[in-house]
């Protein structure tokens, strides 16, 4: 059997990567075994596969030290088995513990069996925390790619996890565009691309009937399966997973970043 791809996707907080990874999963359920990890705090990951939000993994931890695979694991569209780390409640404890709590109990329970083909992780990327390295740190993925905007906060956070994947020697696959529809911004971020030595592998116009499907709780794909935003989302995931071309990332030091960002100011 072939090896299991296993691809994290890092950015700023309410960039998008939730739903990025929500429907790429949905995109690969079709013919893949996947499993989606949530490792965000927010723990919203899975909510547009299952149709709701589910119990996360610390939660779960509250009320049962012995959890079984049934009490964590949730089949969502197509079949995709999902799972959410959680964290604590604001204010309270280490965001980051989540993650690695998550990781060793899944380990423990043997959810990364061998008939999966995809595992994806969608991980915080904003927040200086050793928690959110786990995926990369501990090799439970092979792969990483971010997500961002044009916009200044999202690039500033995706350079600073540039600077954690070369710390960490990762296998950097690329840039995901998500559009905001701000001037120049496939500009913006192919110039940003192309200084920390990788590239854009997909670009996600801004479009509405991504909120109305996350209203219902769905995926794109699951709501309007036939519409160009899910070939879109299809066709990323068809790049990221037979993309052969990785690098270690050189990221910007801060005066370099602020001097390139002021160009399009």
């Amino acid at each position: 059997m072939s090896k299991t791809k296993k691809i994290a996707i890092y950015g700023k907080g309410g960039i998008g990567k939730s739903t990025i990874v929500s429907n790429i999963a949905a995109a690969h359920s079709q013919d893949k075994n996947v499993l989606v990890i949530g490792c965000d705090p927010k723990a919203d990951t899975t909510r547009t596969l299952v149709g709701e939000r589910i119990p996360t993994i610390l939660d779960i931890l509250k009320d049962r030290k012995d959890a079984s695979i049934d009490d964590i694991l949730f089949r969502g569209y197509g079949e995709v088995r999902c799972v959410e780390s959680g964290g604590p409640e604001p204010g309270v404890g280490c965001a980051g513990r989540g993650v690695i709590v998550a990781m060793n109990l899944l380990e423990r329970l043997g959810v990364f069996s061998d008939d999966l083909d995809l595992i994806i992780y969608d991980v915080l990327g904003d927040v200086v925390c050793g928690g959110f390295a786990v995926p990369l740190r501990e090799n439970f993925a092979d792969e990483v790619y971010i997500v961002t905007s044009g916009e200044y906060m999202a690039l500033y956070a995706a350079n600073n996890i540039c600077k954690g994947i070369k710390k960490l020697k990762g296998s950097f696959g690329g840039i995901i565009c998500n559009c905001r529809g701000i001037e120049n911004e496939l500009e913006i971020v192919q110039e940003f691309a192309g200084r920390v030595n990788s590239r854009i592998i997909g670009v996600i116009p801004r479009n509405e009937i991504v909120q109305k499907s996350e209203i219902d709780a769905k995926t794109v794909l699951e709501k309007f399966p036939d519409s160009e935003q899910s070939e879109v989302y299809r066709e990323l995931a068809k790049a990221i997973y037979v993309n052969q071309k990785f690098v270690i990332p050189e990221p910007m030091d801060i005066d370099e970043f602020d001097e390139f960002f002021r160009k399009y100011q």
